[in-house]
């Protein structure tokens, strides 16, 4: 392999970045005092073909060190070497000339060699390697497509349905029938957008698709041959995950994650992507060297201020990122916007997001830098910003996260609704507030129901399936003797743990199963669906599943047949919530008349009408009527009884509105979401409402005088 003639270079942009005349390098690392960068012809080449050493004098500005090859093409990989002063126990600076370092800006890296284990041990017998590619979309047909997209205009906040789910694990099970070697990947995504557009869906939530470290495991989960599954384990944030490309050793990952996006795209699916910057693969003090504890240790991570060889840890993972460093949050900001600019994603759910909220001491601080950079930043000020508002020492701000646009999930609604399902009384107060989209957390400060992510599961915890068929959590499988994992779920298993033959119980799970789905798509707020509760998936009570890259963790594509009548109900209860206005308000309800109607915009019942249990301590029942807001909107009245036997509800005594029975989760399918032609027109003052079910009905106003 020829070596390469090198110029200064620039210190902008950072990383590698490509021309017609070469390629500049550049990182970040005020404190080194000499820097090697080594290229490799293949990503599993034994050595470097070339080494090019860095002159101070030369090759630094300010912080930055930089450099210019001459005639390089893309897909040559490269690492760093970095020395400097190494006193961890002193200053917390880790600089280590022996190890090779992935660039932290690296736009598509390589893991063909990493042995994490071996790493940990101080062996430097491999390390990751980033990849020379090409990073602009051009001005072809697809850049054209993104603009008139873009000039279309996006979903309304309010309209959003939202479907978290494992970019791996949606087509690695064989029943998927993708194709072998797209299995797992971004292109297998792409094949099943068809099933995702019959959901009605309009946004995925992937889980991390930022290049993350599938052997950060713990030692007994790494015996059993488990591996890192979720991703969230990250160590290079601007690149695509290389097992989620076909083609990772070509340097393909920008094409290959672009295509996927645009296909969303074309399906009118937006890609909102779960980051994880509270914490990244190194670990602690015990963790590999992978990119940042080389470069810039003291800066990148929080340490112990009497002790900086150790890591302060608010994330459970070994270290946390100091996201409030000026350094630190430019680069996470940056990566956003190049995900949005270059990648063409819509949004971002933060991974323990309140670790962006603690300031360089670790406190946490009423108006961090780094999130009102991301509210504020012009490229990201229309895309959607959610955050897991808490972490892993307790800094719990649901309801009091910083900034307006930023939205929640609302572990507090997933809570009250778990409990008031599985039939804990004396809640209606709660329950009213979570559906009707807990103004008392987001109306002040201007919020809107749009900022609470309303969810009943998600990738951390029980599925909806094992939720009503479990009480306990069974993560034997994991390897950590069932330590890990929630051991609250709020969970029912509707009389025997796991599984059963019992008919008269699995019915029991299968209407609570509606129940969930019903509600929370009844729900003010953004709705988000686990992916595969929507077909009855099950973990085998698993509420923990971040290691399993099996048949535990991966979407059965069988069961959209097993359970199609699962499928049936939850594509019939989001085609219902699309149909109603009244359901994605954009401003809090009041209680009074909307513009629409003479009803209220909101009434709550009990078992009379207008006459709701608030202060039964034993109830568990409760209603309301919402009235239509837009015209040709029918006006919707909801039933829920969450007590253990069959009860007679009065109906709305509206002369000039006829009512239709749209939902019975207690009805055999068809009848429990019947086809809005086929709906039948309820006469009778009264409704018997069968035990743990839940009823909708659909009223048109028709004047004076409403015949059947």
């Amino acid at each position: 392999m020829q070596s390469y003639q090198t110029t200064p270079g620039s210190r902008q942009p950072l990383g590698a970045s490509l021309s017609s005349a070469g390629a500049n390098f550049s990182i970040v690392s005020p404190d080194a005092t000499r820097v090697e960068l080594l290229l490799y012809e293949h990503h599993d080449s034994q050595a470097p073909f070339q080494v090019i050493e860095l002159d101070p004098e030369v090759n630094r500005t300010f912080m930055c060190w930089h450099v210019f090859v001459k005639k390089l093409k893309a897909g040559i990989h490269y690492t760093w070497r970095v020395d400097g002063p190494s006193d961890p126990y002193l200053t917390g600076k880790r600089f280590d000339p022996s190890i090779e370092l992935l660039d932290p800006w690296a736009k598509a890296v390589s893991d063909s060699r990493w042995n994490r284990t071996a790493a940990m041990r101080g062996e430097k017998n491999g390390s990751m390697r980033a990849i020379v590619v090409k990073t602009k979309v051009g001005s072809g047909d697809r850049e054209e497509r993104r603009r008139r997209r873009i000039r279309k205009g996006a979903f309304r906040s309010q309209d959003a349905i939202i479907y978290e789910m494992h970019v791996g694990g949606f087509t690695l099970h064989p029943s998927s029938g993708v194709a072998p070697e797209k299995r797992g990947t971004f292109a297998g995504v792409i094949e099943k957008i068809p099933y995702l557009k019959s959901l009605g869906i309009t946004h995925v939530e992937l889980l991390p698709v930022m290049a993350f470290d599938r052997q950060d495991v713990p030692a007994g989960v790494a015996k059993r041959g488990l591996s890192n599954y979720w991703g969230y384990s990250t160590h290079s944030y601007y690149s695509p995950h290389p097992h989620y490309c076909i083609s990772p050793e070509r340097g393909t990952h920008l094409d290959e994650f672009r295509e996927m996006v645009d296909a969303l795209h074309e399906a009118n699916i937006e890609v909102i992507l779960d980051v994880v910057f509270n914490h990244t693969a190194e670990a602690g003090e015990n963790g590999p060297v992978i990119n940042f504890k080389g470069l810039n240790n003291d800066v990148t991570y929080h340490l112990d201020p009497d002790e900086p060889s150790r890591y302060r840890d608010f994330t459970g993972c070994g270290n946390t990122v100091n996201c409030n460093n000026p350094v630190v949050s430019n680069f996470l900001v940056s990566c956003l916007e190049f995900w949005v600019n270059e990648l063409h994603v819509d949004g971002f759910r933060f991974d323990l997001a309140s670790v962006l909220s603690r300031g360089e001491d670790g406190e946490p601080m009423a108006s961090p830098p780094i999130i009102w950079a991301i509210e504020l930043s012009p490229v990201l000020s229309t895309k959607r910003i959610i955050a897991e508002a808490w972490d892993a020492v307790g800094l719990y701000q649901v309801g009091n996260f910083p900034g307006y646009r930023w939205s929640e999930w609302n572990g507090r609604y997933r809570d009250v609704v778990r409990r008031f399902v599985r039939g804990d009384p004396g809640i209606l107060g709660e329950v009213a507030t979570r559906i009707s989209g807990s103004s008392d957390y987001y109306r002040h400060q201007a919020r809107h129901p749009f900022n609470s992510i309303n969810f009943v599961t998600c990738h951390d915890g029980f599925t909806l399936w094992d939720l009503v068929s479990f009480n306990h959590k069974h993560n034997q499988p994991n390897g950590e003797h069932n330590r890990d994992g929630h051991n609250d779920n709020l969970s029912w298993n509707c009389g025997v743990e796991g599984q059963t033959e019992d008919a008269e119980i699995l019915a029991l799970r299968r209407l609570q199963v509606k129940n969930f789905m019903a509600i929370l798509m009844l729900s003010q707020g953004l709705p988000m669906i686990l992916a595969g509760d929507e077909v009855l998936r099950s973990q085998q009570g698993n509420n923990n599943a971040w290691c399993q890259d099996n048949e535990v963790g991966w979407f059965n594509w069988e069961l959209t047949e097993q359970n199609r009548e699962m499928l049936r109900f939850t594509r019939g209860m989001i085609a219902l919530r699309k149909r109603h206005p009244s359901l994605k308000r954009r401003q809090f309800l009041t209680g009074v008349p909307a513009a629409a109607s003479e009803l209220a915009d909101i009434t709550w019942h009990g078992k009379k009408f207008g006459q709701p249990a608030w202060d039964d301590p034993v109830s568990r029942v409760l209603g309301f009527t919402l009235a239509a807001v837009a015209p040709g909107e029918a006006h919707l009245h909801v039933i829920m009884n969450m007590s253990e036997r069959r009860q007679r509800f009065s109906l709305p005594a509206t002369p000039d509105i006829s009512w239709r029975l749209a939902v019975d989760t207690a009805a055999a399918a068809p009848d429990d979401i019947p086809d809005p032609d086929q709906q039948p027109y309820l006469t009778r003052a009264e409704f018997e409402v069968e035990a743990h079910s839940l009823v909708v009905l659909e009223g048109e106003d028709c004047g004076s005088g409403c015949t059947d």
